[in-house]
């Protein structure tokens, strides 16, 4: 037979140690929580990468009033990296050399997929131009050159179709989601050949220097190229314009410490307040930042959605 024990502790002891072993213990896992949870990012130096879209030393000196402002408020040395793809940067941010970004808004939404972490904040509203209208959208539109016989969309069947990059929106997935159903048919089908020409701006001279016969632009990227005075509106024939497009997306790492990720916001948001940066602003066409949220690119989401049933349902026949 087994004696019970009876503890020799009065019981007012014993529930002032169990109170106080128990708060020891929810300390400790609380302290334990705080170790497993990663730390936010903080380093000494932010790097904004940008696609080019002019003479790369054209694009550092229009960008100096911005990386000025972003090195004052963030308290951060920055530096600039220009790559020559989207998928370039969302390498760098996926690896967290890049912290800061300018994605196409197709790129951003592959790239969101992949690391929710490259997280929109902002775009530019655009001022009305050519053929953009005032907003923080855009357009899709299919230009031939006037003088030649492509004047509607059934004389392009069997012409040479430019498109800029594979992750453009409206140089490509719009074309090849939008559009197809508009003739019909794959652009691959529709058009003798369809090449890429590696920008907007391309696209456009190539239209006009008759390299290709028809190309799809972004309206605002279009413009830009009759600013240069490299071609006129009144050279290119409109056949074709899709719905509006949410523009650009400014993104940063998500993974940044809050006040970094708050004096990024406020660097592009307020800028519309600094003297200096009225060139940089000018030369995007645009008066002001907007704030922007994932959510604002699901229009992009339901177009890849699309494309990728598209394309699994042409693999599968």
């Amino acid at each position: 037979m087994f004696t019970k024990f009876k503890s020799q502790v009065p019981r007012e002891s014993r529930v002032r140690r169990a109170v106080a072993w128990t708060a020891a213990a929810i300390f400790s896992l609380g302290l334990s929580g705080q170790a497993l949870a990663a730390p936010c990012e903080n380093p000494d130096a932010l790097t904004l990468a940008i696609i080019p879209t002019e003479e790369s030393v054209a694009e550092l000196q229009l960008y100096k009033p911005v990386t000025d402002r972003l090195a004052k408020m963030t308290g951060k040395k920055i530096q600039f990296f220009m790559p020559t793809s989207y998928a370039s940067v969302v390498e760098g941010m996926l690896s967290g050399f890049v912290h800061v970004g300018v994605l196409g808004p197709y790129t951003y939404v592959i790239a969101n997929a992949k690391d929710p972490n490259i997280e929109v904040f902002a775009t530019y509203a655009k001022r009305p131009g050519y053929l953009q209208e005032e907003g923080p959208g855009y357009r899709g539109v299919l230009v031939t050159k006037k003088g030649t016989k492509f004047t509607t969309i059934e004389s392009l069947k069997g012409s040479v179709l430019g498109l800029t990059d594979p992750g453009s929106t409206s140089g490509n997935l719009l074309p090849r989601v939008v559009f197809s159903k508009t003739i019909g048919m794959d652009l691959d089908k529709y058009f003798g050949k369809v090449v890429y020409t590696g920008s907007h701006e391309l696209s456009t001279v190539a239209v006009y220097q008759g390299r290709v016969d028809a190309a799809f632009v972004a309206t605002h990227r279009f413009d830009n190229v009759v600013d240069k005075g490299e071609v006129k509106l009144d050279d290119f024939n409109v056949l074709w314009k899709s719905d509006p497009i949410p523009q650009d997306p400014f993104v940063y790492r998500n993974t940044l410490c809050a006040d970094i990720k708050k004096n990024i916001e406020d660097t592009f948001l307020g800028l519309k307040d600094q003297p200096g940066a009225k060139k940089f602003l000018d030369n995007v066409k645009s008066n002001t930042f907007v704030r922007m949220t994932s959510g604002d690119y699901d229009i992009i989401r339901a177009l890849k959605k699309a494309k990728d049933e598209r394309k699994k349902k042409k693999t599968s026949g």
